[in-house]
């Protein structure tokens, strides 16, 4: 099982805003619609690349830069008169990633709709009920968006 670099190894002449740190790594389509494939449990290679029409260069590409970064790991696997062959699986870092790719989903339902409604709906489990993607404060209280201010400096906030 390969751990792929720690998101806290990369190199230190990186931007200083977290913001373009993820971009570095997100910022291409294609990692994040493969992304959406494995939280939909897709995690070999042909079935991300069918489900995604996407070329096997460029996939190769973002699934190495996914793995090297800690947002994907690898586990060897190999079917009956096959060579092993890797699947891919959500590390810690990439489940994180899970609330971007529903605030992306959400945002895209309310300002690009589809006219047939989003293909998509969130749900909590437990209850069957409407998920949304928000601000929360300390007490788990939500917290208007409107009403959330983006610091530049946390030592400003102490």
């Amino acid at each position: 099982m390969s751990t792929g670099k720690q998101l806290s190894d990369l190199a230190v002449d990186e931007p200083a805003c977290s913001i373009e740190r993820s971009l570095q790594i997100l910022g291409e389509r294609w990692s994040l619609l493969v992304l959406r494939e494995v939280f939909a449990g897709k995690h070999k290679f042909a079935e991300i690349q069918s489900s995604l029409g996407i070329a096997s260069n460029l996939l190769s590409a973002r699934l190495k830069l996914l793995v090297e970064t800690g947002v994907l790991d690898t586990q060897t696997y190999q079917e009956p008169g096959s060579r092993p062959r890797q699947s891919y699986h959500l590390t810690a870092a990439g489940n994180d990633l899970r609330v971007v790719l529903a605030a992306l989903q959400q945002w895209g339902d309310v300002h690009r709709p589809r006219p047939s409604g989003p293909s998509a709906l969130r749900r909590v489990r437990s209850t069957n009920g409407p998920a949304h993607v928000g601000f929360l404060d300390d007490d788990g209280h939500e917290v208007p968006a409107a009403d959330v201010v983006m610091l530049e400096e946390m030592a400003d906030t102490v």
